[in-house]
């Protein structure tokens, strides 16, 4: 984990997801970027006749003033983290956020992306969804989704919710890092629901299995009843006190995520602890 990618939108959730960051670049040495994507109004309107015409006055005003405001509150940031220990910087964009995010991904070949999540419900959810759901879809590296604040150092607990059948090695290797890093305990949970019931001692066989391909340490499994897969980790988590939630995501696209949903995204949403999701490729 050498370099962690922070979109910053100056929200207290942003902050939150900062300060998190910050720990975390410092037990692993790593360069911090903060990433702020600054989206711009329109320049144009549509004139009296039809036509396409160029806007001026009050907007273009507005957006400079912005964008100077931009650059002195970041160069305020890496003034203050001048003598910090990990290496930091910052970098203004304009454009869509999500595209703007991708695209630093990319470039900065980031290993983590840390970001704040105020979460969504109802028909925003269902029709919209918000920028942090389209980078846990996608991503291709791993997501940390953060509410509140959270100190790496209190991360001691982190629940993996999963079928234990289908997620790579990769997701696995990059989830097991981050335990040794944060010197955490895994708590392997199969959520049981109607739908999607298994007999107890398929489920056990699967886990201890999967504890051993994967050399997983410090883990204790557990099997949970309940109505559906969502609400069944957020309770196991909030029965347990965990300090992060963490699980794989398919990055489904277009209807076929309309038909089925995502799971990972329903959590982010939802939990109010981070959660660490990557997507398998």
């Amino acid at each position: 984990m050498k370099t962690i990618l922070v979109p910053f939108d100056f929200s207290e959730q942003a902050e939150n997801a900062f300060e998190f960051a910050k720990g975390l670049a410092i037990k692993n040495n790593a360069h911090l970027k903060l990433l702020h994507v600054l989206e711009t109004p329109t320049m144009t309107s549509l004139g009296t006749m039809g036509t396409v015409e160029s806007g001026y006055g009050i907007d273009q005003i507005y957006v400079m003033e912005l964008v100077e405001k931009r650059k002195k509150q970041l160069a305020a940031i890496e003034e203050e983290l001048t003598n910090s220990d990990f290496k930091f910087s910052t970098k203004l964009i304009f454009g869509n956020p999500y595209a703007g995010i991708s695209k630093e991904v990319s470039e900065f070949d980031a290993n983590l992306i840390v970001m704040g999540s105020k979460g969504s419900s109802g028909l925003e959810e269902l029709l919209i969804g918000s920028n942090t759901e389209k980078v846990v879809r996608n991503a291709t590296c791993p997501v940390i989704t953060i509410k509140d604040k959270r100190d790496v150092k209190d991360i001691k607990t982190i629940v993996f919710a999963s079928d234990f059948t289908k997620e790579s090695a990769t997701v696995v290797n990059k989830l097991k890092k981050l335990a040794n890093t944060l010197s955490a305990q895994l708590c392997l949970v199969k959520i049981n629901t109607p739908s999607m019931f298994e007999n107890s001692r398929v489920s056990l066989r699967s886990m201890q299995e999967f504890i051993k391909d994967h050399e997983l340490q410090n883990t204790k499994v557990e099997i949970y009843n309940s109505s559906s897969e969502e609400e069944g980790i957020i309770e196991y988590a909030e029965d347990i006190n965990a300090d992060m939630i963490a699980m794989a995501t398919h990055g489904r696209t277009g209807f076929l995520h309309l038909l089925s949903g995502s799971i990972a995204e329903d959590v982010v949403n939802h939990a109010k602890r981070p959660v660490w999701t990557m997507k398998i490729k």
